[in-house]
């Protein structure tokens, strides 16, 4: 059987200004989805289930389906308010969605294997695929998921701040904590997180997690339960997201297993608008070095 990719690709991009999912990087317009896909097929996967806006549905369909046909099984499914919410009264003023683990949840019919998690708008390399392929055929259980760690310094902008999920590892490499930090810039030679956390100062081979995640189907029944006593004690505030995190932060705690797969690939991303130039130039110099052809679906 094989593992399937979910792309989460229902955010707003506020800091972007548009809609990343579906811009052109690469040299014949290919957005960076198409290049996950690229090397998702290649390690192996057999399907991918995006999750999206039901707004932005004929849109993602008509860039994605004409060429993803017969080269991998699609799905298409939506992220709506009221999804799991088992008649919780959502705040009439609330329109911010309910964060990532949520958006996994509502893939939950879409999914019967095991499956890796990733974002739209992140380059995460061909070798990070391949890992967590590996992982997902013979290690993932209902007890044992995973993590692909990039590190922190490969990770910034310099276009302004990044938010990371810092991952503690334990004596075995695997991922004891995740602590969401915000405001991260490179000044001179050091790294600074201003968030009022400690500590200020983070080293440059600090393990971060870029939302590559890899989960067994019990992801879905385990999160669901989760779920609902999130919006018991945060459902009413207007902001509060429930995000992946909060869901392996947990299975730790209840005796589960989360793997940090290394990864040997270069990482990339689009936070700010002035990030693409860097994009596209990644790109250019990943193709010249014959690891992606000049048109990816020729």
């Amino acid at each position: 059987m094989k593992p399937t990719l979910v792309i989460l690709a229902a955010g707003m991009a506020s800091r972007y200004g548009s809609m990343k999912q579906v811009e052109g990087f690469g040299p014949t317009g290919e957005t960076i989805i198409d290049y996950s896909i690229f090397d998702a097929i290649r390690a192996g996967f057999g399907k991918v289930v995006f999750i999206i806006r039901k707004e932005f549905a004929d849109n993602f369909k008509a860039i994605f389906e004409p060429k993803l046909i017969g080269r991998i099984e699609t799905a298409y499914v939506y992220q709506e308010l009221s999804y799991f919410t088992d008649g919780f009264a959502i705040p009439a003023e609330r329109t911010k969605p309910w964060g990532t683990a949520h958006a996994v949840l509502c893939a939950q019919d879409a999914v019967k294997e095991p499956f890796a998690v990733i974002n739209a708008d992140d380059f995460y390399g061909h070798n990070a695929f391949e890992n967590a392929a590996t992982f997902l055929n013979v290690g993932c259980t209902e007890k044992n998921y995973a993590i692909v760690g990039y590190d922190l310094v490969r990770t910034l902008s310099d276009h302004g701040t990044v938010n990371r999920g810092v991952c503690g590892l334990d004596h075995d490499g695997n991922l004891a904590t995740i602590t969401e930090r915000i405001n991260i810039s490179r000044k001179a030679d050091i790294i600074i997180c201003e968030d009022g956390l400690e500590p200020k100062e983070l080293s440059v081979k600090t393990t971060v997690s870029m939302n590559f995640w890899c989960f067994d189907t019990s992801f879905f029944s385990y999160t669901q339960k989760l779920f609902s006593s999130f919006l018991a004690n945060h459902g009413k505030e207007l902001k509060s997201e429930f995000f992946i995190p909060i869901v392996a932060d947990q299975f730790i705690k209840e005796g589960g297993k989360v793997e940090a797969i290394p990864t040997t690939s270069l990482w990339f991303g689009v936070t700010y608008k002035e990030d693409a130039p860097f994009v596209q130039h990644s790109l250019q110099q990943l193709i010249a070095n014959g690891e992606y052809p000049d048109s990816l679906w020729a």
